[in-house]
């Protein structure tokens, strides 16, 4: 295979659920093709570096392999292999959300009628 189009690329390694949620990532800047932005037609080649969100999470990934068709998780990884900066970047930030997430407190239970108000008037910037 000599060319593969950046969408169908992405798509075919997992990244996104279908071409077309891959082609308004690439077309609003999200993804960056050797460090810098891509359109849609890029053709990828082996080697090259792409930097893509994946929810809260952004992967900096290295080519592997090309192909055009989709197939199970296991061999979609074998298209791209993660860069150690990234990887560790990735677990850093998991585990400060994580921690982020067990400071918060929440409620035992949901407001009253009275609470709720109170709680409005606050936003709403009232004087009592």
């Amino acid at each position: 295979m000599s060319s593969v189009r950046l969408d169908k690329w992405l798509w075919a390694a997992r990244f996104f659920k279908t071409r077309q949620l891959a082609k308004k990532a690439i077309e609003g800047g999200k993804v960056h093709y050797n460090g810098a932005r891509a359109k849609t037609s890029k053709a990828v080649e082996v080697g090259a570096l792409i930097r893509l969100p994946q929810g809260w999470d952004v992967w900096e990934v290295e080519v592997l392999a090309l192909s055009e068709q989709r197939r199970g998780a296991p061999e979609a990884r074998e298209l791209y292999r993660e860069t150690p900066e990234s990887e560790a970047r990735r677990t850093r930030e998991a585990e400060n959300r994580r921690q982020a997430n067990q400071a918060m407190q929440h409620p035992l239970k949901r407001p009253d009628k009275k609470q709720r108000r109170e709680i409005k008037r606050f936003m709403r910037g009232d004087d009592a």
